[in-house]
Formats: C-alpha cells, sequence, structure tokens
C-alpha cells in the first residue's frame, strides 16, 4: 500500500462495486472508489468491539492532506477512549432549537401555563427565536449565540429580556429531558437589560374626572356598559385585567370575589360597598356566565383597550394605560396608611418583592407626618401653643 497523494487518488479508477484503498503511512486512513466515479476520503477504526467508519470529505472538495489530517485527529480521540463516529451520529439525531421550542409549548407550555403566559411565550417563539437559531442543534448552540440574539432586541430591551427568559427556561427543560447535559443552559451569564418600570397613578382629581365620564359614556353609549363596568371593578377592586374579563357570577359572593384560578392561584378579594354596589347594578343574563359580557352570546368581553382609549382620551388621561388603575389601587393604599403586607395580600401577590415597589410611595405620608410633628415642635421652642395656630 502506497501513501495517499493526489496522483494515487487520481489513478483510481472506479470498477463494479464500491472499493478502498488504504493509506500505506497512516492506518485506518483510505480512499472510497464508487463505480460513478465519486471519490470519498475515510478513516476506519474498531471501538467497542465493532468496526467503525466516519466519512472525511469528497476528493475534489477535500485534498489528500486534508483528509489526513483530519484522520489524525479522530484516530487520536479513538486512542483517548473516544468514539467519533458515535459522536457523529448523536449529533445528526439532536433535536434543533426549533423542535426543542414545539416540544416545550407542546408539553410544558399548554399544561403549565394560563392562557395568557401560553400567548406570551407563543410570540417569543415565533417572532424571535425560530427566526434567528431554530436551525441550530441544540449541541452546537453557544452562550455567543444567545447573546447574539439578546443584542439583536436591543432597542425592545422589555421583549429582548422577555425572551431571554423564555429561552432560559427552554434549556432547563433540555436539561431535565435529557438533552443537554447539566449546567450546560447557554443563557447563563447573559445579562438583561435594564428595566424602569413605570410608575403612573391616579390623583384624586383624575379618579373624580374619569369616574364622571364613566358616568356620562354609559348615558351616551349604552353599548359600552360592560366595558364601563369593567373599568369601575378595575378601580375599585385593584384585580387584574383577566381576573376582571373573566369573572363569572358564580364566583361573587355577598362581600367578595372568590377566584379559583388567578394569576397566582386561587384568591379571595374583599369588595368595598361601592364596588358591590357595581356588580349589583349590572344584569345577569341566563345565558350568559360572566359578569362582563361580550359581543357574542355566552362570551365574556375580550377587548377593553379599544374603549379604554376612548374612555381615557375624554378623560385627558391619554398616557394611562389599564394596568396603571391597578397602581393606582396600591397607591391609594399606601396613602390610606395601609401595611405592604396588607397591600400583597389585597393585590394577591406572592412575592414580597412585588408589593417592595410601592415602598417608596409611603414616603409621602410619613413625611407628612414629620412636617406636622416638627412644626409643633417648632411652635414649642418659639413659645407658642398649637392652639393658638389657625389650622392649615
Amino acid at each position: 500500500m502506497a501513501r495517499l497523494t493526489k496522483r494515487t487518488v487520481d489513478a483510481a479508477q472506479p470498477q463494479a462495486s464500491d472499493y478502498f484503498v488504504w493509506d500505506g503511512d497512516l492506518a485506518g486512513f483510505g480512499l472510497r472508489v464508487m463505480p460513478s466515479r465519486r471519490k470519498s476520503y475515510v478513516v476506519q477504526y474498531r471501538a467497542g468491539g465493532r468496526t467503525r467508519r466516519v466519512g472525511l470529505g469528497v476528493h475534489g472538495a477535500v485534498t489528500p492532506d486534508q483528509a489526513r489530517k483530519r484522520a489524525q485527529d479522530l484516530l487520536g480521540a479513538v486512542a483517548r477512549g473516544e468514539d467519533p463516529a458515535e459522536e457523529i451520529r448523536t449529533h445528526r439525531r439532536a433535536p434543533t432549537v426549533a423542535a426543542l421550542c414545539d416540544r416545550f409549548l407542546a408539553e410544558h407550555v399548554a399544561h403549565r401555563c394560563k392562557p395568557s403566559t401560553q400567548g406570551e411565550y407563543r410570540r417569543s417563539v415565533d417572532l424571535f427565536i425560530k427566526p434567528r437559531i431554530g436551525n441550530l442543534k441544540l449541541p452546537d448552540i453557544k452562550r455567543a449565540d444567545i447573546a447574539r440574539l439578546h443584542h439583536e432586541l436591543r432597542d425592545i430591551p422589555y421583549q429582548a429580556n422577555r425572551t431571554l427568559g423564555v429561552l432560559s427556561k427552554m434549556f432547563n427543560l433540555a436539561e431535565l429531558w435529557g438533552l443537554m447535559a447539566d449546567g450546560a443552559n447557554p443563557c447563563r451569564h447573559v445579562k438583561k437589560y435594564p428595566e424602569r418600570k413605570r410608575e403612573r397613578f391616579l390623583s384624586p382629581e383624575e379618579y373624580r374626572r374619569l369616574w364622571s365620564v364613566l358616568a356620562e359614556l354609559e348615558t351616551e353609549r349604552p353599548a359600552m356598559r360592560p366595558a364601563l363596568n369593567a373599568i369601575r371593578l378595575l378601580l375599585l377592586t385593584g384585580c387584574r385585567l383577566s381576573e376582571i374579563q373573566t369573572l363569572r357570577w358564580e364566583h361573587v359572593r355577598e362581600t367578595a370575589l372568590e377566584l379559583p384560578d388567578g394569576k397566582t392561584g386561587a384568591r379571595k378579594v374583599p369588595l368595598c360597598p361601592e364596588a358591590i354596589a357595581v356588580l349589583g347594578s349590572i344584569e345577569r343574563l341566563s345565558d350568559n356566565p360572566y359578569v362582563i359580557t361580550g359581543t357574542k352570546p355566552g362570551q365574556h368581553l375580550t377587548d377593553l383597550e379599544r374603549p379604554w382609549r376612548r374612555i381615557r382620551a375624554r378623560a385627558g388621561l391619554d398616557e394611562v394605560r389599564i394596568h396603571d388603575l391597578r397602581h393606582s389601587f396600591a397607591s391609594a393604599a399606601v396613602a390610606n396608611g395601609e401595611s405592604l403586607p396588607m397591600i400583597g395580600k389585597l393585590l394577591g401577590h406572592k412575592q414580597v418583592q412585588t408589593t417592595a415597589r410601592y415602598a417608596h410611595l409611603a414616603d409621602d405620608p410619613v413625611h407628612a407626618a414629620a412636617g406636622r410633628v416638627g412644626g409643633a415642635i417648632a411652635l414649642a421652642i418659639r413659645g407658642r401653643r398649637t392652639d393658638e395656630v389657625p389650622a392649615r
């Protein structure tokens, strides 16, 4: 057997069936010649009692020297106890990121997440993950790929961070399902973009203006009544939009709402007299179980954004989102002297950190109290009694 060179390779002529020309210098390195005149380089070895063969490339696209170098690397791996052929076969069978996305949505999201969360996850998968890295196989995905995807979404930082969270959850499950090695999640150490929480709270005057607009529109546009009642209940209960939209009459008690499946699980929402009055004014339809009825029979109102844009424009609150009504409820609770644990209970928060975002609002009444006490002390220092000073 001679050393495989370009001359010996070119001289090999096709026969009726495949045959091999083995290299005289490197055992296991050879050339496969096919009847079709196609010639390709191979390396052959034994591992686990079996003969293994790995292709090294087609002659013409790969030179003999390049193929020899590749063969030496693979045979070195064999000497270290590895099995390159099995690794290649495993890689070929490895799922792509797109396949992991499909399994994630079907086996985890569909059964473990609420409908609103399912929609958010599908949106991240369909719009941002599959188009960018869906064709990559799981063994090939690197932290640099995730960092690049996250960077490409830098102009929409909130969505970038949400997508990073979805990816991290997916790869954690890939480890659990045995598709990736433990600790191989490529999202680790990819830093999220800073997020500035919006804090918009209604003032007492804005509350009055909004409540007045709700009454005006109810007279002018009776068809808007379900949407108007939804806004009233959001204002008076601090509930999430989905909790009011999907509220059923069977969950309404005399002084509370008993929600069986909110964002944080089942919870009880106490009702103030004003909220009870709003519920009492809503007509119960025999063919619809929902409090806030939609246009289709038996369905709840699904689109509150459109009527809300009309309502807030009329009230001069163009920058106020529906979710800001929940923030305003929390702000009113703080101003009323309620503790953060109590506010968390009212809002249905599971995590203390979620309620902690309102902690700074407690500074205002504290500062006001400090001003009153300090003023009284200042008067005493000047030798005047507080009852001598007209109340402000």
